[in-house]
C-alpha cells in the first residue's frame, strides 16, 4: 500500500473510531505527541492522553459522518456531517500522518468561530 492509501485509511479509521466510540482502537492511530487544534475557538490540546480525555469527556450525543475524504501522500482532508443532539453542521478535519504511520497532527475546521464550552479549561491551551 503508498502512503496515500494507508493516510486514506488512518483517516477513516480515526473518524469511525471516534464515532464508534472505539478508544481502544483511536489510541492505536494517534503519536503519542500528537496535536490537536481548533482555530476557532483558539484551543491547542497536547498528547494521546489529553486528546484522548478530551473526547471521552465530550457532552452531548455526536455523531460523525464522512462525506469525502481527499489524501495525498501523508495528508488528508475530511468533510464531515457532525450531529450534536438536535443540531447538525459540516466540519472539515485535516489529519497529517507521520513516518511511524501514526497521526500527529489534526485540526478541525468549524463554519464560525465560537466561545469553547466550560469544563475542559485542564486540557487545553488558548492561543
Amino acid at each position: 500500500m503508498d502512503d496515500t492509501a494507508e493516510t486514506r485509511q488512518i483517516a477513516v479509521a480515526y473518524v469511525e473510531s471516534l464515532e464508534q466510540r472505539d478508544w481502544s482502537r483511536l489510541v492505536t492511530l494517534l503519536a503519542e505527541d500528537v496535536v490537536y487544534e481548533m482555530p476557532q475557538t483558539r484551543e491547542r490540546i497536547r498528547g494521546k492522553s489529553a486528546f484522548l480525555q478530551f473526547n471521552t469527556d465530550y457532552p452531548g450525543d455526536w455523531h460523525l459522518r464522512i462525506r469525502h475524504v481527499v489524501a495525498d501522500d501523508r495528508l488528508a482532508a475530511l468533510w464531515l456531517d457532525v450531529r450534536v443532539d438536535a443540531d447538525r453542521q459540516d466540519a472539515c478535519v485535516w489529519v497529517e500522518v507521520g513516518e511511524q504511520g501514526l497521526i500527529n497532527r489534526i485540526t478541525d475546521y468549524w463554519p464560525e468561530p465560537y466561545d469553547p464550552p466550560p469544563g475542559r479549561e485542564h486540557l487545553v491551551e488558548r492561543w
